[in-house]
């Protein structure tokens, strides 16, 4: 709605309708809910890239841990990486499926090389046969609830790890990360805890914000991870001398697990969603945890969410 100015009363509200289109972002209405895509931001940017007609690829990146050899040559026009670059980020905004890809694509924005410029083509190949998926936004439980992961000393030029995490609103996806750690993490659980803390804060933050939205969380928001040694951890109220390193991060977990704002709880690795944000994967697991994480084609969406 929008003031019209009235000066032989008070402002009157003139409705504009139901929004379509906010910021880039394509927002459509059915009886089931909303569904958020950046379809047409997508075609202008492969149109931009010459990519428009290109062959499509399965996944955003190659399922390998390995980096470019530092030998690799630089790539010719790094102006032309950085646009694009920034331009994936953007459109991140409703795929959480290529935060991962593009996380790693904006690291060497620095000093792109070939290899890194055909990475971002592949990301780009994947967009194009992926054209029309978004975000669903459906009625249901307004209970947050968060998966968090990290993947241990996965970049090979510096040995630090990613961290990752999902926070959804009932059934709705709506706020993820994906982040290399600052410093290297010694072991596994170390790095997980890490990624744990990150997600607490996050969790912490949604809280507070759920509440100013008249949807108070009444109960503890849940927190799944797939490391039983980080949740032995969070749990446990005596410090070991041998975590002291992470000493910060222990004491801040315990805090909001004492308020019972959040509770720590086991997910199977085989049930870890949060995968899709800390490493590359292969093709039929990779559409498996995508498809939970509700990123579908507006089609399925309009059918019902198949």
């Amino acid at each position: 709605m929008v003031p019209k100015a009235d000066h032989s009363s008070s402002t009157i509200w003139i409705p504009l309708g139901q929004v379509s289109l906010f910021l880039g972002i394509q927002i459509t209405k059915n009886k089931i809910g909303y569904f958020l895509d950046q379809s047409h931001y997508a075609q202008q940017l492969l149109l931009k890239s010459n990519l428009a007609e290109c062959s499509t690829a399965p996944t955003p990146a190659i399922p390998s841990k390995a980096n470019p050899e530092n030998s690799d040559p630089p790539f010719s026009d790094p102006k032309l990486y950085h646009k694009l670059a920034g331009s994936l980020q953007y459109l991140s905004v409703t795929r959480p499926d290529i935060a991962f890809a593009t996380n790693r694509i904006c690291q060497h924005m620095h000093a792109p090389t070939e290899q890194h410029f055909k990475s971002l083509k592949r990301l780009l190949r994947y967009i194009k046969g992926t054209l029309h998926y978004g975000l669903p936004l459906t009625l249901g439980n307004l209970q947050l609830s968060t998966y968090t992961d990290a993947d241990w000393a996965s970049d090979n030029t510096d040995w630090k790890s990613i961290s990752g995490f999902y926070t959804f609103l009932g059934d709705n996806l709506v706020s993820w990360t994906v982040k290399k750690q600052a410093t290297v993490a010694r072991s596994s659980t170390e790095a997980k805890y890490r990624a744990l803390a990150a997600a607490t804060i996050e969790v912490i933050w949604l809280r507070r914000l759920a509440k100013e939205l008249q949807i108070p969380q009444h109960s503890p928001t849940k927190i799944y991870c797939d490391n039983t040694s980080a949740i032995s951890l969070a749990n446990n109220p005596v410090f070991h001398a041998r975590t002291k390193h992470i000493e910060i991060d222990y004491h801040f977990i315990r805090q909001h697990i004492d308020s019972s704002s959040i509770t720590v709880h086991h997910v199977s690795s085989g049930k870890q969603i949060v995968d899709v944000l800390t490493k590359p994967l292969p093709t039929n697991l990779f559409e498996q945890l995508r498809h939970k994480l509700t990123i579908w084609p507006s089609n399925a969406h309009f059918a019902g969410g198949s």
